[in-house]
């Protein structure tokens, strides 16, 4: 039994690749679900050291699930074949470029963008590109176009279809803003300065603002020389999110200083008629201050931040002082007023069981909890048509269940969270707690 509760349970990595197809299914799927379910984690290929691994740093493992004509074809599931991956197999290296050190892992996001797949990963990784099969193809910067490395957690604007991210690295002294065009190459950079070195995992935008974090969980230069995990909480840096316009400059940022506390995931962000921002976070209180093996500090609460730009002024509000992580909703809206998010629950230590429905104008929410080991991972929202309203649609997880040791993947409908699965697929191993996947339609 190891002492490091991230590579213990459903934590623990999984060592074999598989490949199933023709999977079980307890009742109907839905026939307009046609696409590749997808999601990603860190996943040791040699075992580490229990005593310094941190989680964030295991090499990257994708899982899929295809879906087509009311069937689940096939499950698989492939290391991303970073340069450790590749020496560890015995395989030949990769290619494509590199962008800082280390071995290239790529663990945290799995997206479909211009027709391809990639598995990212912020702090100086670089996309690597996979096949719809989830083998690795490439590392990619994009045609040469990407100045530096990328982020975990890009956002599609649903109007034009372009990626926006923000993007940091240990050596650098700023964040840098960057726009993926619809063709797959960068079409637009600003480096905005900070004074620090903050890590920063996500961001949001707006119809004219990208949203920027610069909270205290910062580089240090000693942890990172010593060998250990490098970013670490430094409450006398202060905390402050940023207003920059999407097409401005970097002398144009707008900051609000907002209490002390470190945010992984907003669930969305939008302007009000009267110009103000409203920006729904899960805020955590600390971040990686006594626990540097993993994000253990506390309970993350769903707030809300109001930014007023005349007077510069954050007001604060707790939507669910539940814990609350990996918030998502209908990215048809991303960057506009939504009714519904969804998340998943976390109890302690990232104790994922259940997951949650928010009605963000009615201020209620819906509990699914199943109980008995049973774990939700991230909820991924597909809408049922085009034209569907917001939760019309399906919401699909894959689930742990520790009585079994087993994975599944169930489908629910949006507007009925809390009654049977629509479809349970079942899966031929478990997919361990990892971070983050999408769903990937078939015409994309």
């Amino acid at each position: 039994m190891t002492a490091n509760p991230y590579l213990s349970g459903n934590f623990a990595p999984v060592a074999d690749e598989v490949t199933a197809r023709d999977l079980r299914v307890t009742g109907t799927i839905p026939r307009e679900l046609s696409g590749r379910l997808l999601r990603i984690g860190p996943n040791p290929v040699v075992p580490p050291d229990p005593a310094n691994y941190h989680w964030f740093t295991g090499n990257g493992m994708v899982h899929g699930v295809w879906l087509r004509d009311g069937r689940a074809e096939w499950y698989r599931n492939r290391f991303v074949r970073d340069d450790d991956v590749a020496a560890a197999r015995g395989l030949a290296p990769t290619p494509g470029p590199r962008h800082g050190m280390g071995s290239g892992v790529a663990n945290t996001n799995v997206i479909s963008h211009a027709g391809r797949t990639f598995a990212i990963v912020e702090a100086g990784g670089l996309p690597v590109e996979l096949s719809n099969e989830l083998e690795t193809v490439a590392y990619s910067n994009f045609e040469g176009t990407l100045p530096g490395s990328f982020t975990a957690h890009p956002k599609r604007d649903p109007d034009t279809g372009e990626l926006h991210a923000v993007v940091y690295y240990w050596a650098w002294d700023y964040l840098q803003y960057v726009v993926v065009a619809n063709d797959g190459r960068v079409r637009k950079t600003v480096n905005v300065p900070v004074p620090g070195k903050p890590m920063v995992h996500d961001c949001a935008i707006t119809e004219r603002y990208v949203v920027l974090f610069d909270l205290p969980c910062t580089f240090d230069v000693d942890v990172a020389m010593a060998g250990a995990f490098p970013y670490v909480w430094n409450p006398d840096y202060g905390a402050r999110v940023g207003l920059l316009p999407r097409e401005g400059d970097a002398f144009q940022v707008r900051w609000f200083e907002v209490p002390l506390c470190y945010v992984f995931h907003p669930m969305n962000a939008y302007e009000t008629a009267d110009g103000q921002v409203v920006l729904d976070v899960c805020r955590h209180p600390k971040m990686f201050a006594s626990d540097r093996l993993g994000p253990n500090e506390g309970r993350p609460t769903l707030d809300r931040w109001v930014l007023d730009p005349p007077s510069g002024k954050v007001s604060t509000d707790c939507l669910d002082d539940r814990g609350n992580e990996f918030p998502r909703h209908d990215e048809r809206r991303i960057g506009k007023p939504i009714r519904y998010g969804y998340t998943a629950g976390l109890a302690d230590r990232l104790g994922v069981g259940p997951i949650y429905k928010h009605d963000l104008v009615d201020r209620t929410s819906e509990l699914r909890l199943e109980g008995n080991g049973r774990a939700y991972l991230e909820p991924v929202f597909v809408p049922r048509t085009p034209e569907s309203d917001e939760d019309d649609g399906w919401l699909l997880a894959y689930v742990y269940d520790a009585a079994t040791n087993g994975g599944e993947v169930q489908i629910l409908h949006a507007q009925d969270f809390t009654g049977s699965p629509v479809a349970t697929i079942h899966l031929p191993q478990r997919v361990p707690f990892g971070f983050h996947g999408n769903w990937v339609p078939d015409a994309n």
